[in-house]
């Protein structure tokens, strides 16, 4: 419709609405703005000043980014009360400047918004009519109203009769390569997982095109809302199946006006490290099993070593021996510390410097004739200090007890794996000694690092340095002062009240305290800061296609979250990783047994039935119970098969008749078809990580997981397995065509017919 369609004075009225909501956005951007750069214009300030100056900057940028973030479809919708009350819905909250500051906008995850996604006529939860705001930017383009009081005899001229326009009109518009949110039309089961309470872990289960991942996101934004406090500090981590993936979802909190969320794959889950590579099946598998701990807590202890037969120490024209009866002793009371590897190296230390100071003080100190020793305490302390010093010592200590890094031991382990595996295991993930780590090493480096700790020995010596030049600074500037301060009072009168009165900093604070106060904070965000700490506790953890994680990766995560906070959403008739676990129920039962809750999203909002039904009679072959969401629109149009001897050529000439003139076209293809297939292509690059915002990319099955685009293209099916297909096949939300030089996989022909 026009904008002529509707009366002149109800768009005139939202129109000046939403007006005003801008100029009020764009004040506060100003002031944003204006704060920022004057802050930054202050140049080299004194240590209070510069901290709050760093303080300020951030709070700022971080208002600037939700700003900036909503700028589109700012005010999305209007509730109309049967008590006469209107609220606007949007995707901030706003309020007048006055006093009372009084809502001028309400925030989507506000309490009295939730009537505009969960009110219907049957329960209008005091509504008496809902209107949905198109907006293109910030002009008014459309206005839909639904009539909840069947009793209210006022009409509008644009009430939409069946209520679905604007979710229609969503599911129908081109796809762009970024996932958008859908908070202007959120249904009812979704809102309810929305806003479940955030303690526990939720399971959300759902077919291809259900919304998991889009309520997922949606979850963390409310949860960031209503616990601003908490998860502000511990942050919220998003985990994805991919990179491609993580860019296909990372501007839909941005539009919601949230930025503080860490998104990650499991591969980029330990710090310093970013793994893209991939492993075999069979090695992913290997390495994903659950007994991988034990494998790995077997590795360290094998470095925990003995000596073969004795190890030789010269120490002041005597040798002393440690056998491996001596050595053994320290090493079963270093163990029984229950320590980390590398944290327990200092009871071992400490162990084996003993039994050297009694073997060499029994050497030179016993009398021939009694046996009794002939010294004193302060003669062994000595000898234990001289000890100490002997490079010998050291040498012995580290080959017996190395101090370890995770990468260190994973690679030797993954080199020589012979020792620890089964023999087929062993070959599966045997390789050279390299820096290219898999995603699958990630969560073996994880618990290598639980094992092995660290020897913060030198790390407390350097932090008590830094602590000592700090004071003797603040030392510094308190003399400074008090000079200063002796200075301008020194020509007082004597008696003079004022002279008598003035206390200076350093009569009411020392150095230390003063060092204390004015440290340089750490003004990173809570992301930020988790990003780089292995050990950080989130307050919430969302999974995306959670049933693909290996048992070793939920260790991975599950040390992450001591709370046990999480919202996992996946489906595991889409499992397609040898080392996914598939199952909720054995995820989660060494984790929580049975307590955590599961939900099930069983509308198809993204697949057309013509093309649910073809992918549904692929699971079926294998799963005759199967039961997929059903879909929510029929288009009309038939997916395709079609059987072809030069498959690239085809691809071509498919590709030309299926790409829309708005949206995007996937071809999916196996991985080593990649380069044929992209050498007939236009733009389209095989073996880069895919640009989703091209008019036409190239994927695997594994990399099209959580996406969609307006057309799909799915080459040799037959090469395919059941979940990977099932993938496939479901990511078109219009056309659907597949090109194939084989015979088809028996249940896609007698889909076809």
């Amino acid at each position: 419709m026009s904008n002529t369609e509707f009366p002149d004075d109800e768009l005139r009225q939202e129109q000046e609405f939403i007006d005003g909501l801008y100029a009020r956005v764009d004040a506060l951007r100003g002031d944003a703005e204006t704060s920022v750069t004057d802050a930054l214009a202050q140049g080299n300030t004194p240590m209070q000043a510069r901290l709050e100056r760093d303080i300020l900057v951030a709070e700022r940028s971080g208002l600037l980014a939700a700003l900036n973030a909503v700028d589109g479809s700012l005010c999305f919708g209007r509730i109309d009360l049967t008590s006469g009350v209107t609220h606007h819905i949007g995707r901030i909250g706003l309020r007048t400047d006055d006093a009372e500051r009084t809502p001028v906008l309400i925030d989507w995850r506000a309490d009295v918004a939730r009537p505009f996604y969960l009110a219907t006529g049957h329960t209008p939860m005091g509504l008496r009519r809902r209107r949905h705001i198109a907006t293109d930017g910030r002009r008014v383009t459309q206005l839909h109203d639904e009539l909840l009081d069947l009793g209210d005899r006022t009409r509008t001229g644009h009430e939409d009769p069946t209520g679905d326009a604007v979710l229609l009109a969503a599911l129908d518009s081109a796809r762009t390569g970024r996932m958008s949110d859908i908070v202007q039309t959120i249904q009812a089961d979704q809102d309810r997982i929305i806003r479940a309470p955030h303690r526990g872990i939720l399971v959300v289960e759902g077919g291809p095109g259900t919304g998991k991942t889009a309520v997922a996101l949606h979850r963390a934004a409310y949860l960031l809302y209503e616990h601003r406090e908490l998860l502000a500090k511990r942050a919220v981590l998003i985990v994805g199946p991919n990179p491609a993936f993580l860019g296909y979802i990372g501007e839909v909190l941005p539009s919601l006006g949230e930025t503080g969320v860490l998104l990650a794959t499991v591969g980029e889950l330990y710090p310093g490290v970013k793994a893209t590579a991939t492993d075999t099946p069979e090695a992913a598998a290997v390495k994903g099993r659950a007994d991988m701990a034990d494998v790995l807590a077997e590795v360290v202890r094998s470095r925990q070593a003995l000596p073969d037969p004795v190890i030789a120490i010269e120490h002041d024209r005597e040798v002393l021996m440690l056998d491996d009866g001596l050595v053994g002793v320290a090493r079963d009371r270093a163990r029984a510390a229950k320590l980390p590897h590398n944290a327990a190296r200092e009871h071992f230390e400490g162990h084996i410097l003993n039994a050297l100071t009694d073997l060499y003080a029994e050497r030179i100190g016993t009398d021939p004739f009694d046996g009794s020793s002939l010294l004193d305490p302060s003669d062994i302390t000595q000898i234990r200090d001289d000890l100490a010093e002997n490079p010998e010592v050291w040498s012995a200590i580290d080959r017996l007890w190395p101090v370890l890094t995770p990468q260190r031991l994973v690679a030797d382990f993954l080199a020589a794996p012979e020792e620890f595996l089964p023999p087929e295991d062993a070959d599966a993930v045997r390789r050279p000694v390299t820096r290219r780590w898999t995603v699958a090493d990630v969560p073996l480096l994880d618990e290598a690092a639980e094992l092995l700790g660290d020897d913060d020995r030198l790390a407390r010596e350097r932090a008590q340095r830094e602590r000592e030049q700090q004071i003797a600074y603040a030392q510094g500037v308190l003399e400074v002062s008090y000079a200063s301060r002796t200075y301008e009072f020194e020509d007082k009168e004597e008696g003079d009240p004022e002279s008598s009165e003035v206390l200076s900093a350093h009569d009411i604070i020392d150095a230390e305290r003063f060092a204390e106060r004015h440290e340089e904070d750490d003004h990173r965000s809570a992301a930020e800061r988790a990003a780089a700490d292995r050990t950080w506790a989130f307050g919430h953890i969302i999974v995306d296609e959670a049933q693909e994680l290996s048992p070793m990766a939920w260790r991975l995560l599950m040390r992450r979250s001591p709370t046990r906070s999480m919202t996992l959403v996946g489906d595991p008739a889409q499992t397609a990783e040898a080392a996914g676990v598939g199952s909720w129920s054995d995820i989660l039962s060494p984790y929580v047994e049975d307590r955590w809750e599961h939900t099930r999203l069983g509308v198809n909002y993204r697949t057309p039935a013509e093309i649910m039904d073809v992918a549904a009679a692929v699971v079926r072959a294998e799963h005759p119970g199967f039961e997929p969401p059903g879909s929510v629109r029929s288009t009309g149009v038939r997916p395709w098969a079609r059987a072809t001897d030069d498959l690239p050529g085809a691809v071509a000439k498919a590709v030309e008749e299926l790409t829309p003139a708005e949206g995007r076209l996937a071809v999916i293809a196996p991985r080593d078809l990649h380069r044929s297939v992209a050498a007939r292509l236009d733009g389209v690059t095989a073996g880069a990580e895919p640009d989703l915002t091209r008019t036409v990319v190239l994927l695997d099955p594994r990399q099209a997981k959580g996406l969609e685009f307006d057309s799909v293209l799915v080459a040799e099916p037959g090469r395919y397995g059941t979940s990977d297909l099932y993938v496939a096949l479901t990511r078109a939300t219009q056309r659907l065509g597949v090109l194939h030089t084989g015979e088809l996989p028996k249940a896609l022909a007698e889909a076809f017919g």
